[in-house]
């Protein structure tokens, strides 16, 4: 587990091959709703099948509530972010990550062939970098110790 490694390699590692959206005329409570239920921080919007926007808690906090309107009136085309920034599964861990952070976003939809194939969180890449620091630890003491490769 690299930062070089792939998304693809991210995402099937992650498991499930589950995209969870909304589409653009649904009410932003049954979005955010459904983001409670599934305890995420985000949604794609997906119309017809193409990735149109993309929905988080930040996009709701700042354009609904500050804004002090209804999450029952107001409909997630209204406050969707909006075109969305992608990736492909060929993209790296450290691209990917670098995306995130000079772009300030929580969620990277992974994209193959007009097709979304996955979203990835800023916690399954520090999860990613972290478990493949914690194995260069391991066989680092190991060659210490003498117990490389091993």
């Amino acid at each position: 587990m690299k930062i070089t490694d792939t998304i693809d390699s991210l995402l099937k590692s992650k498991g499930g091959d589950r995209v969870l959206s909304v589409t653009p005329e649904q009410s932003v409570y049954e979005a955010v709703e459904k983001m409670a239920v599934e305890s995420i921080g985000a949604l794609l919007v997906i119309s017809e099948g193409s990735l149109v926007g993309i929905l988080s808690e930040r996009d709701y906090a700042r354009k609904v509530i500050l804004k002090g309107h209804s999450s029952k009136e107001t409909l997630v085309r209204e406050i969707m972010t909006s075109p969305v920034v992608f990736v492909t599964p060929q993209n790296t861990v450290d691209e990917c990550m670098a995306i995130m952070t000079n772009q300030r976003f929580r969620h990277l939809p992974v994209v193959d062939d007009d097709v979304v194939v996955g979203v990835v969180s800023i916690g399954d890449l520090v999860r990613w970098i972290i478990s493949g620091q914690a194995q260069t630890i391991q066989e680092l003491e190991g060659y210490i110790t003498g117990r490389y490769p091993g």
